[in-house]
């Protein structure tokens, strides 16, 4: 889609009309009137002065699309995205292809998305990586939340831990489909070796939300835990991440 087109349409049903919404006007070329300026100041003065915590998300979503789209009311373009994909981790989180069919996406708007699901990838994965991971377990939750709870396939995720349970290497080991990702044992032992790990733990995520798991994912998980066992590589655990919530294999008595 062209990043340049306008859109002006009226604000979508599920939210109210905000009192200061910018009417649908034509734009002079390479002009925007004021009171899109007033706006996104207000909007700026109010997350620097609250914080995130107090904007709905798609009030958030405006102040990333504003360096996309700079001289045009995103505040439809912002509504669109949320009604579309949920809320605001899943519009970050959603793929290229999907984010490219919403009317007034383009490759800038994309890109500045990806870039802050990339930064907030990146500062919760700072959190866990070279330290010690069973000290640090509710940075490591976070960290697989940010990471994978949000995305719309299955994604298989391999933790190698050194023997002072230090991470030394968090790597995708595949994807598969919405309910289904291939996982090689073989392939898993063969990188702990490499890395000379002695520990690892195992994460996937469903998309469907519910993080409880499937006769595949345990048989799967135990045949992996046999091949580690015989190498004398210890599996800590496997995470399965969900929505809002992840389960534990060991906790629940399965590893």
């Amino acid at each position: 889609m062209d990043p340049n087109r306008t859109f002006g349409e009226m604000p979508l049903p599920l939210f109210a009309p905000a009192p200061d919404e910018a009417p649908p006007l034509p734009l002079p070329q390479g002009k925007a009137p004021s009171y899109l300026a007033d706006h996104r100041a207000r909007l700026r003065d109010r997350f620097m002065t609250g914080g995130a915590a107090a904007m709905p998300d798609y009030e958030l979503l405006e102040l990333v699309l504003f360096r996309a789209i700079p001289r045009q009311d995103v505040k439809p373009l912002a509504r669109r995205l949320i009604e579309t994909f949920g809320d605001f981790n899943r519009v970050l989180t959603a793929p290229t292809a999907r984010l490219d069919q919403v009317e007034g996406v383009g490759p800038a708007v994309v890109t500045e998305l990806k870039i802050v699901e990339a930064a907030a990838q990146r500062m919760a994965r700072a959190r866990v990586m070279h330290r010690p991971v069973l000290s640090g377990w509710d940075a490591l939750l976070d960290y697989c939340h940010t990471a994978m709870a949000h995305r719309e396939i299955e994604q298989f995720r391999v933790l190698y831990l050194d023997r002072k349970n230090v991470l030394i290497a968090d790597e995708e080991q595949a994807r598969g489909t919405v309910d289904h990702v291939p996982v090689y044992p073989r392939e898993i032992i063969r990188r702990a070796l490499e890395l000379n790990a002695s520990a690892l733990i195992l994460v996937h995520n469903h998309p469907s939300g519910d993080p409880t798991p499937s006769d595949a994912d345990i048989t799967m998980t135990a045949r992996i835990a046999q091949a580690a066992d015989s190498m004398g590589i210890t599996i800590h655990d496997h995470l399965i991440i969900g929505k809002s919530r992840e389960l534990s294999f060991r906790s629940q008595g399965l590893l």
